[in-house]
C-alpha cells in the first residue's frame, strides 16, 4: 500500500490492470480512462480499479498538492479472506473497468488510520494484510455486491479481436498483454491477428498509432508532446523517429503545410 505525493501532472505508463486496486484521493484529482469511459476522482472520493482491463490515469495538483492511496487486492490474498469469512461469491452486474464507491463514513477514519503504519511508503508486514482486511469488511458492509466482484477468479473469454484492437491500440501494453485480454494464447492470437489484419501485432501497434497520431496533429492541431502518452509511446523521440520514419516528415513540420509534399499526407483511417 502506498501514499504517493507527486510534484506535477503525470501518466501511467502501465496501461494493464493487473489486480483488483482501491485508489483513493486524499487531495488533488485523478482522472482514469479505459478507453471507452472517463471517471474523475476528487478529494476524498474513491473507487476500484477492476483487474485484467485496460486503464491510464492523470493526475493534477489541488492548491499544490496530490496526495493519493492505492491498495492493491491480489487474488492469493482475496482467496485467503473469502474462506476465512465464508463468503459465497454473488453476480457483479456492473462492466465498467473504473467503479466509483459510495460515499462511506468509515473510509476517512480507515485511510487516517494508515498513516502510523508506513515506513517508507509500505505498510510493512505483518500490518499490511490485516488493514486491508479491514478495508474489505469496510467495503463489504457497505456494498455486499462488490463480493461477485472481488471474489470471481476468472479468466477473460475468447472475444473478438478486430473490435478489441481497434478500440484499444493506445494503450501501452504488450502482445502478450492482449493476447491475455482477448481470450488467446500468444501463437493463437498472433495466427488470429494475422488472418484478420495480415499484418503482425508490433507492426500493426506502430503504424495505427501513427495513423492516429497524424490525424490528431493536422485536423485537431495538437501538439506531439500532448498525445505521444495517450497514443502508447513511451518517449517523445521515439515517437518522433517513427513518425518522420513512416511520413517522411517530422511531426512538428505538420503544422507547416506547404512544407508537406501532399503525396505523403496520410488519412485518419476508417
Amino acid at each position: 500500500m502506498k501514499t504517493v505525493k507527486i510534484e506535477e501532472s503525470e501518466i501511467s505508463s502501465e496501461h494493464f490492470i493487473a489486480e483488483h486496486f482501491v485508489v483513493y484521493i486524499v487531495k488533488g484529482i485523478m482522472n482514469l480512462f479505459d478507453g471507452c469511459e472517463h471517471v474523475v476522482l476528487k478529494s476524498g472520493e474513491c473507487c476500484i480499479a477492476r483487474k485484467n482491463r485496460l486503464g491510464r490515469f492523470n493526475k493534477i495538483k489541488e492548491n499544490n498538492e496530490l496526495e493519493k492511496i492505492i491498495i492493491a487486492l491480489d487474488e492469493t490474498f482475496l482467496k485467503m479472506f473469502q474462506e476465512k469469512h465464508k463468503i459465497n461469491k454473488t453476480k457483479f452486474n456492473l462492466a465498467d473497468t473504473f467503479i466509483k464507491l459510495k460515499p462511506n463514513k468509515l473510509m476517512p477514519n480507515y485511510i487516517n488510520s494508515l498513516k502510523p503504519y508506513y515506513a517508507h511508503g509500505i505498510i510493512s508486514e505483518p500490518f499490511s494484510d490485516l488493514k486491508r482486511e479491514e478495508l474489505l469488511i469496510i467495503l463489504l458492509q457497505e456494498q455486499p455486491e462488490l463480493a461477485g466482484l472481488f471474489f470471481d477468479y476468472g479468466i477473460p473469454q475468447k472475444i473478438n479481436i478486430e473490435e478489441f484492437m481497434n478500440r484499444n491500440f493506445t494503450f501501452n501494453v504488450s502482445v502478450e498483454r492482449f493476447a491475455y485480454l482477448t481470450g488467446r494464447s500468444l501463437s493463437a492470437f498472433k495466427r488470429d491477428f494475422k488472418s484478420i489484419f495480415n499484418d503482425t501485432p508490433n507492426h500493426w501497434l506502430v503504424q495505427r498509432r501513427l495513423q492516429e497520431a497524424h490525424f490528431l496533429i493536422e485536423k485537431k492541431h495538437k501538439k506531439p508532446s500532448e498525445i505521444y502518452l495517450d497514443l502508447g509511446f513511451e518517449a517523445l523521440p521515439h515517437f518522433s523517429f517513427a513518425f518522420k520514419k513512416r511520413f517522411g516528415y517530422a511531426p512538428t513540420e505538420l503544422t507547416a503545410p506547404k512544407r508537406i509534399p501532399v503525396a505523403n499526407q496520410e488519412a485518419r483511417p476508417s
